[in-house]
């Protein structure tokens, strides 16, 4: 017979992202489009993983990085909700925008932490997320970004540190529709939620081993 905590070890894992219950219904779920790129001191860069909670807190973790929002990008459908993004319906990926200091942190150093905090070789999906809403993405602003993302992917398949192939989109940025207020900060607020503590801090205790020296203290 399977102990308590073995039961709700294996049900968390077999949750996905679509399926944790909002814990804040009475919030507002009102989605806005917008660019920030900061200020002159500041650049943004906007990158899809799978499930935005799981990315979001990672990326805020970076020394250099000023803050980290959840959204949608890429889709054909104007101020799309999470339930229609989740039905995979309007093209958009769960996205991160992430605005950030380049003389602390640079487009480099968060394209490495992207290549190897989720698996770039999996189409429309990471671990139980499936669709084309949790596809590998990245979604440039500029040439510069563009050449690095594709240079970086190149590199990374000719060394075979995968042993399959890369799928991750590198498109270009148009629009960026903020995720719905209770996406936002997820882990931080959510911590004790068991897709939080048994999928997401995981994956947060791999990044700060591998990552030390790019965390903030």
């Amino acid at each position: 017979m399977k102990s308590v905590s073995g039961i709700v070890i294996s049900v968390a894992f077999l949750l996905s992202c679509a399926q944790v219950e909002n814990p804040h219904k009475n919030m507002s779920n009102s989605i806005t489009s917008s660019y920030n790129p900061g200020s002159r001191d500041t650049d943004t860069a906007r990158f899809g993983t799978g499930c935005f909670w799981c990315t979001e807190a990672i990326f805020q973790q970076l020394e250099g990085v000023h803050k980290v929002s959840s959204g949608y990008s890429g889709g054909h459908v104007e101020n799309p909700t999470y339930k229609e993004v989740c039905e995979g319906t309007t093209g958009h990926a769960e996205v991160i925008q992430v605005v950030y200091d380049p003389a602390k942190i640079s487009y480099d150093e968060l394209l490495e932490v992207f290549w190897q905090t989720h698996d770039p070789t999996s189409l429309n999906r990471q671990g139980n997320d499936v669709g084309t809403q949790y596809r590998s993405a990245i979604f440039y602003h500029n040439n510069e970004q563009k050449q690095k993302a594709e240079q970086y992917k190149v590199q990374l398949n000719k060394s075979g540190a995968f042993e399959k192939p890369i799928v991750t989109e590198i498109t270009p940025f148009t629009k960026f529709y903020i995720a719905e207020d209770y996406h936002q900060d997820y882990y931080n607020n959510n911590g004790s939620q068991p897709y939080c503590y048994f999928v997401i801090k995981p994956k947060l205790d791999k990044f700060q081993k591998v990552f030390k020296d790019k965390i903030k203290h």
